[in-house]
């Protein structure tokens, strides 16, 4: 399957998600959602939160320019919140899978979709 049926089928494709990408930790986007476009400072800076998840809590996180403040962050798993909305981070071995959920959606119903496409990437070797 293609890194961008990933994003489409496994992400978006749940009517949970509302905008996803995947990034690999080496730099780039492998695959992402149409118009959800995160600069390149961006991209780094989200690798870089899960060797350091202190600062992505006191910072918070900005994904295509919109700033989320960090609810949790650790060496896994990033969550971040703006207004009703939600950010979902998880790092595999490989990738950082990034997605955004908008109210009504809750991050119980979005947070699993993401952290399970993460275990199985992980079980796969990614």
């Amino acid at each position: 399957m293609s890194w961008q049926a990933y994003v489409d089928n496994n992400l978006i494709g749940t009517g949970k998600i509302s905008k996803a990408a995947i990034l690999g930790q080496a730099g780039g986007v492998w695959a992402a959602s149409p118009g959800f476009t995160l600069s390149t400072e961006e991209q780094a800076a989200v690798v870089r939160a899960f060797s350091k998840p202190d600062e992505a809590q006191a910072n918070g996180i900005r994904l295509a320019g919109q700033k989320f403040f960090t609810l949790s962050a650790n060496d896994r798993s990033i969550y971040g919140k703006k207004g009703g909305d939600g950010a979902i981070l998880v790092k595999t071995k490989q990738a950082v899978l990034v997605a955004e959920y908008t109210a009504p959606v809750q991050a119980p119903e979005a947070t699993p979709i993401v952290e399970n496409l993460a275990d199985y990437l992980i079980g796969v070797g990614y």
